[in-house]
């Protein structure tokens, strides 16, 4: 077991209110295990703005903790076996952000991944939206120079976000997903690097649900339609009082 890390999560990477965004954290544990495909498990909130711990409990798995010892999220190596859908078209893509930034259904707010809120660099400004005529949300996507690194490159924290809110919003529209739900586990793989500055197609699509579960497949394609990245999800809605 390596030493721990402390790190706390800037205040406008949230998806929720004060609540740090799912995707951010998986792949910062990702990049972490050194595995090729990794699942990632949500055990509990993590606040934005306060101290916590990332540690490798183990070759191959990484973990967040609270400062007392409590687990909040933990990953390790897996298999992803699910077959992608196709992307769309490009245009179908660019067509999808047009009806999303224009629909009075679309609510307006500053998550890290899809809030329209957000600057540039400051969140993905991912803005999936229905293809008429199908059962696949989808976006066009030009990720902000503020995303990369120092080589113009997405980082693991930043690919890994990019494959959570469309899969939810999927669940919304497509398997009536109630509202409050969250991501509860995630499992992805990166195929290639993914630039800044650069054309991309998101898009998601249910998979299938099981009372309060429901479960979607994400990926992120070149605008050719080369996949680039690959996810399925697990989101769960809230209990019912």
């Amino acid at each position: 077991m390596t030493q721990a890390q402390a790190l706390t999560i800037p205040a406008h990477i949230h998806g929720y209110p004060q609540v740090a965004f799912g995707g951010y954290l998986a792949g910062l544990l990702a990049a972490n295990t050194g595995a090729d495909t990794v699942r990632v498990d949500f055990r509990r909130v993590v606040p934005v703005g306060t101290p916590i711990l990332l540690s490798r409990p183990e070759p191959g798995h990484a973990a967040l903790t609270a400062v007392d010892d409590a687990l909040l999220v933990q990953a390790s190596p897996a298999a992803l076996t699910l077959d992608p859908i196709p992307a769309p078209p490009w245009s179908d893509a660019v067509n999808a952000v047009e009806a999303a930034l224009s629909s009075p259904h679309r609510a307006v707010t500053d998550c890290y991944g899809c809030g329209v809120a957000c600057d540039p660099g400051r969140g993905l400004r991912l803005f999936p939206w229905r293809v008429p005529g199908t059962e696949i949300m989808a976006a066009a996507w030009t990720p902000d120079p503020g995303l990369a690194d120092d080589n113009g490159e997405l980082p693991p924290e930043v690919v890994w976000s990019a494959l959570d809110c469309p899969g939810g919003l999927a669940a919304f529209i497509f398997s009536r997903m109630g509202q409050g739900a969250f991501t509860a586990a995630m499992t992805a793989t990166q195929l290639a690097p993914i630039t800044a500055g650069s054309d991309y197609i998101s898009h998601a699509w249910a998979m299938h649900h099981d009372g309060r579960k429901h479960t979607v497949g994400v990926a992120l394609s070149t605008s050719d339609g080369d996949l680039c990245a690959l996810s399925e999800a697990l989101w769960i809605e809230p209990r019912q009082p």
